[in-house]
């Protein structure tokens, strides 16, 4: 690091558990982040202000009037273009030294399967079970460390799932791709804005510890969070052993 970067940096610097080799790591990271919405935008906007080197953030979508209410990397002035372009846009005017990459595409197969396996770790803020059960595959097979989140309504959860560790769940664990879930989405159901920015940032606060080595995570743990009553609630999320996903890897 140079004294630029030391100065930019102090406050992680500062901070025994992370110091100069801890902010080294989150500069030598990289980190693909599903999803430059609601969750997508504060998570993102931490990780390129922590300094994370390397930054690829996937969407298709566009930046819609009805974003702004919550997807705070987008602005008025940014309404139609491709949300990874306006999200690039803002991670540089954060952190113009780091490498932001932004693909206006759907994942899917192989795609999704070289990229993950080229992160240090991978942030699902995607809004659909479809997704998000591809993004768990993909992680299990590349033994990538996933930091998956989720908010509708009034109502929010995150967890991280790390294949890396044998007694770690998937994603799957909890959710079993096999069993039908409801399908609600913000356009339909509405989203209190400061929820996902809370849920984001929680996975932006996890993502960075995973990459630098603090602490303990929320590997084997859900957090639930009723932001009406601004009650938090911890599960504890076992491995099953006969899981789709993961159970075959790991017998």
């Amino acid at each position: 690091m140079d004294d630029r970067q030391l100065l930019r940096y102090s406050r992680h610097i500062l901070l025994d558990e992370i110091d100069v080799p801890g902010q080294a790591r989150l500069l030598a990271a990289r980190a693909l982040v599903i999803g430059a919405g609601g969750l997508g935008s504060p998570a993102a906007m931490y990780l390129a202000s922590a300094g994370v080197g390397r930054i690829t953030l996937v969407d298709d979508d566009q930046v819609d009037l009805t974003n702004l209410q919550r997807q705070i990397m987008h602005t008025t002035a940014r309404v139609g273009q491709p949300k990874v372009e306006s999200a690039r846009q803002a991670l540089q005017q954060i952190n113009p030294e780091i490498e932001v990459v932004g693909l206006a595409e759907r994942l899917a197969g192989e795609r999704l399967q070289a990229l993950v396996a080229q992160a240090d770790v991978v942030l699902d803020c995607s809004d659909n079970f479809a997704t998000r059960h591809a993004i768990n595959r993909a992680c299990v097979v590349a033994a990538v460390p996933l930091v998956s989140g989720a908010a509708i309504r009034f109502d929010g959860q995150v967890s991280v799932f790390d294949s890396r560790d044998p007694g770690s769940p998937c994603y799957a664990c909890l959710f079993p791709p096999e069993r039908q879930f409801d399908e609600v989405q913000c356009a339909t159901m509405g989203v209190f804005a400061p929820l996902v920015g809370i849920i984001g940032t929680m996975q932006a606060a996890e993502a960075l510890k995973l990459v630098a080595g603090v602490g303990r995570s929320l590997a084997g743990r859900l957090l639930i969070l009723d932001a009406r009553e601004m009650e938090w609630t911890s599960i504890n999320v076992g491995r099953d052993p006969g899981c789709s996903v993961c159970g075959q890897r790991h017998t």
